[in-house]
């Protein structure tokens, strides 16, 4: 099993900043890492579907973005603390939404693309 802890949100004025983290444990994580996985973001805004936001390749640091986020949020990764952050700048009212951590060996833009979830953390930005 794989277990995702997500951490960092709050609330933040438009225009602040915010950096959530992903902490990554389990044996079967040690796997993963090895065989190269993906460590994604997504994000569900009250009354819409879950929404992809950003994701990285473990092993290389290949990033992806929504262009929705594309050169606000930027991903990284510390892999000796098995960690995935999500440093959020320039936030938006619209960015309002709690935060997925996700992963799974492929990666993807998909929600269905992910086995492993984490269990979410509320950003709330206010105008």
């Amino acid at each position: 099993q794989v277990q995702l802890v997500e951490s960092g949100g709050g609330l933040v004025q438009a225009g602040g900043s915010l950096r959530l983290s992903c902490a990554a444990s389990g044996r079967t994580f040690s796997n993963l890492a090895m065989a190269g996985l993906a460590m994604a973001w997504f994000r569900q805004a009250p009354g819409k579907d879950r929404s992809f936001v950003a994701a990285i390749n473990w092993v290389d640091g290949a990033t992806y973005y929504a262009d929705s986020v594309e050169g606000r949020f930027t991903i990284s990764r510390d892999n000796a603390r098995n960690t995935v952050y999500l440093q959020m700048s320039s936030l938006k009212p619209e960015d309002t939404a709690v935060y997925y951590c996700a992963t799974d060996p492929l990666i993807g833009d998909r929600e269905s693309d992910y086995t492993y979830w984490g269990q979410g953390t509320q950003v709330t930005v206010s105008s």
